[in-house]
């Protein structure tokens, strides 16, 4: 019996890395121009994650209305955590624009 090749198993990813290729490429290419770029994106990923955690947790007082006290306290547990998590990532945004910033000013 012929054993078939593995590679053949990562044929249907190729088009997912042709696509996602040129941007990465074009991050790089911009120089501090698309690390700023990077850093807009963080920003736009940790407000868009503060916003579904707030969501989410709207949606589950709306839907189940108020529970129990312990019930409360783990949904509230949580949007803290997803919030917390949210501006780790904005901050960390803004520490990516100003080494970007910084980085023009001091080698541009």
């Amino acid at each position: 019996m012929r054993r078939q090749s593995e590679s053949l198993l990562l044929l249907p990813l190729l088009p997912i890395f042709l696509a996602g290729m040129f941007p990465m490429l074009l991050i790089g290419l911009l120089g501090f121009a698309g690390l700023a770029l990077f850093g807009v994106l963080l920003i736009c990923t940790g407000l868009a994650s503060g916003i579904e955690a707030r969501d989410a947790y709207s949606l589950d007082v709306i839907t189940h209305g108020y529970a129990k006290r312990s019930e409360r306290a783990v949904q509230a547990s949580d949007l803290h955590a997803a919030t917390r998590f949210a501006w780790l990532l904005e901050a960390a945004g803004i520490a990516v624009i100003i080494t970007a910033v910084l980085g023009f000013l001091y080698f541009g």
